[in-house]
């Protein structure tokens, strides 16, 4: 695929113990709230994926904490104006869903190309506020995806 992005990522929903979430603004388009995602680099696996894109995005070390796979994956078609970051003719992605479990909210350092702030939020808020239906989707079955871990 010579440099274009894999339609294969991750949605890593970082929180905290009392259900705060962490949200980062993206730097290409101002605005729009989202989790840690990313997508799969060569042959890594989604776990490896996963790490990888919450240390970039965040600094965070996830051997640290409790990250999870939940086992969970959200088809959709990839927003118009992001096609051309992958191979002609790819018009959907699946995003394979993780948590990363935090004692309470901590500093983060973003990746400037990337984010241009962060904010931690309660989960309802939140969930208002991301710019993707999956990620709110994602959000709004944190408690119980929680209860059953």
């Amino acid at each position: 695929m010579s440099g274009k992005k894999q339609p294969v990522s991750v949605l890593v929903v970082i929180y905290t113990v009392d259900f705060e979430v962490l949200l980062l603004e993206r730097a290409d388009y101002p605005n729009y709230w989202q989790s840690v995602t990313g997508s799969r680099d060569g042959d890594e696996t989604l776990y490896e994926t996963a790490v990888r894109e919450v240390q970039e995005e965040t600094g965070l070390l996830s051997h640290c904490y409790e990250l999870s796979d939940w086992q969970m994956q959200n088809h959709y078609e990839i927003y118009p104006h992001w096609r051309h970051r992958y191979a002609e003719g790819v018009t959907q992605n699946v995003e394979h869903v993780f948590g990363l479990a935090l004692p309470h909210r901590i500093e983060i350092t973003l990746a400037p190309r990337e984010h241009l702030n962060y904010q931690w939020l309660p989960l309802h808020e939140a969930a208002a506020k991301v710019f993707s239906p999956s990620n709110r989707d994602t959000l709004l079955k944190l408690k119980q995806v929680r209860k059953v871990r």
